[in-house]
């Protein structure tokens, strides 16, 4: 057993001095510069920089379409590429934006149209999906939906219940509304 520990003790000081080869002598330089320039390439980002964050339309109709276009540049220091826009509901259509790469210093734009539902204030935000660094930009559009003047008037309707003592008990009528972000003023049933 003696031989067998002393054996095998040889061997590992044999196969750890065979590994003298230095590490650093392995490293090609060409690569190292190569990654350098990848590295330092891919902290550069495009900016998208829009002429206005928010459109008021002030007061509008109900039912009455608008629109809007909203201007954007690229700020930063590599090509930017828009890969989609949506809304935060269906009411609110985003539109005709490029998508082709925008190199730096290039500008383009984008239509946003709001059909006017729902009512009193409302806000919309729209998401631009770009290869920006965080991903995401955001602009919004409000408006003050007026009542529609041809809507039939809402009464708080009446359903008969139970009969008790001889005279009808009313309830009032359930009343829905959206508790989700961008969907005030209206719901989706």
């Amino acid at each position: 057993m003696k031989k067998v520990l002393l054996g095998l003790g040889a061997f590992c000081l044999i196969a750890f001095t065979s590994c003298k080869e230095d590490a650093s002598t392995k490293i090609d330089e060409k690569n190292v510069a190569e990654a350098a320039v990848r590295d330092a390439s891919s902290t550069k980002f495009p900016v998208i920089t829009f002429d206005k964050n928010e459109h008021d339309f002030g007061e509008i109709e109900a039912k009455a379409a608008v629109e809007t276009t909203f201007s954007y540049t690229n700020t930063g220091n590599a090509p930017l590429v828009i890969t989609d826009i949506k809304s935060t509901c269906g009411c609110t259509v985003p539109k005709d934006w490029s998508k082709e790469p925008l190199a730096a210093g290039e500008s383009g734009q984008f239509t946003v149209k709001y059909n006017g539902s729902g009512k009193n204030a409302v806000s919309k935000t729209i998401t631009v999906t770009a290869n920006t660094e965080t991903g995401k930009e955001t602009v919004k559009i409000k408006a003050f939906v007026k009542p529609d003047p041809n809507a039939p008037a809402t009464t708080t309707a009446q359903k008969p219940a139970a009969v008790n003592s001889g005279s009808p008990v009313t309830t009032p009528a359930v009343v829905k509304s959206s508790t989700q972000p961008g969907h005030e003023g209206h719901n989706h049933d």
